[in-house]
């Protein structure tokens, strides 16, 4: 894809009510000015490897981090937080590095106790540390629970430090309190960074936007990563007021539910009610028709947010080089195709914002 194609991807307001969207950064290749000969050649030879990887993945500015992420990450969930699942996690992970994603995402909790989400990218990305981004992430509130979490997770990572450190589904007032008291979480993320175990500090949610904004307020955190999609405004919008404050604040900004796990989609079909009860059973989200949008309009939809990048759990391969394939194809919608995808979601939004019906 062009780059011109990339370059107003900000450019937009919010739907309704949203503050403006900066521009947001798309990572260029700049030529340095050197010796001829042996040098030149070899400073040609760089740039064009590093453009091939841009055609493969474009980027965009990871708010105040400094990092280029590509604009499609790897989640990790799907097939990476399932248990004695190598020959399958493993080989999604090295797919996606070969297509150029190179922002990797998991939590201390994928994948139970042994924590396969984590073992899985500690093999998979060993050899390639200095050209990824690795973020994980605590859901421990106390500082020592969470200074134990951030060292096994090094262990299994298979590395010395974490690109962020992220705290990990903050969704009420209570989680905050806990976090910022006298012996809380932050004070782990900060004795980390301040080791060097950690280069940045984020903050993460997917059940209301409040939580997530005071923690803003009451930190400069580098990154947040938040549920969002293009059910968004039906119940307690993220894009409202959570996702422009990020903005203006310079942060490295994660999208993640694009997919709703299938539920937005109307490929996906809604699983017996009585097996979703014992899952959903009085959050409203329990499902009986298929979701409203293809995968290309969600992804675009979400992909259309100045956000940094939209991360994906995939189940296998042929879904890594999928969602390669929609990063490659997108171009930004315009506020009436923006507005008309979320219109569309409107009989599936509960589905689609499982995430927020769920009790805490």
């Amino acid at each position: 894809m062009g780059r011109d194609k990339m370059r107003g991807l900000g450019r937009r307001g919010f739907l309704k009510g949203g503050a403006g969207a900066v521009a947001v950064g798309v990572a260029g290749v700049a030529m340095p000015v050197r010796a001829n000969g042996a040098e030149a050649a070899e400073a040609l030879d760089a740039a064009a490897a590093a453009k091939a990887v841009q055609a493969m993945m474009p980027t965009r500015n990871l708010g105040k981090t400094g990092f280029k992420a590509g604009i499609f990450g790897l989640g990790g969930q799907g097939a990476l937080e399932t248990k004695n699942n190598a020959a399958v996690a493993v080989p999604v992970i090295e797919r996606a590095l070969e297509l150029g994603v190179n922002y990797f995402d998991t939590s201390a909790i994928y994948g139970g106790p042994e924590r396969w989400s984590e073992q899985y990218l500690g093999t998979a990305l060993k050899g390639h540390r200095n050209d990824v981004f690795i973020a994980t992430k605590t859901k421990e509130r106390t500082r020592d629970a969470a200074m134990r979490n951030i060292e096994v997770s090094l262990k299994l990572l298979g590395t010395d430090h974490v690109d962020s450190w992220q705290l990990h589904d903050v969704g009420i007032q209570e989680d905050v309190d806990q976090i910022f008291a006298k012996g809380g979480a932050m004070e782990a993320l900060l004795a980390a960074k301040e080791q060097g175990m950690v280069k940045h500090l984020g903050v993460t949610g997917r059940f209301r936007p409040e939580a997530l904004m005071e923690c803003i307020r009451r930190f400069d955190f580098d990154t947040v990563l938040m549920g969002l999609n293009a059910a968004d405004k039906y119940h307690y919008s993220f894009a409202k007021e959570l996702l422009p404050m990020a903005v203006g604040k310079q942060m490295g900004v994660i999208g993640m539910k694009v997919m709703a796990r299938g539920r937005i989609l109307s490929s996906w079909t809604p699983p017996p009610v009585e097996q979703q009860k014992k899952s959903w059973e009085g959050t409203g989200a329990i499902a009986t028709r298929p979701g409203t949008l293809t995968k290309r309009e969600t992804t675009f939809y979400t992909l259309s947010l100045p956000l940094s990048t939209a991360i994906i759990g995939c189940d296998s391969v042929a879904q890594v080089e999928e969602c390669v394939k929609l990063a490659q194809e997108f171009t930004p919608l315009s506020e009436a195709q923006m507005t008309e995808l979320a219109e569309k979601t409107a009989p599936i939004a509960e589905q689609a914002l499982f995430f927020r019906m769920m009790p805490r």
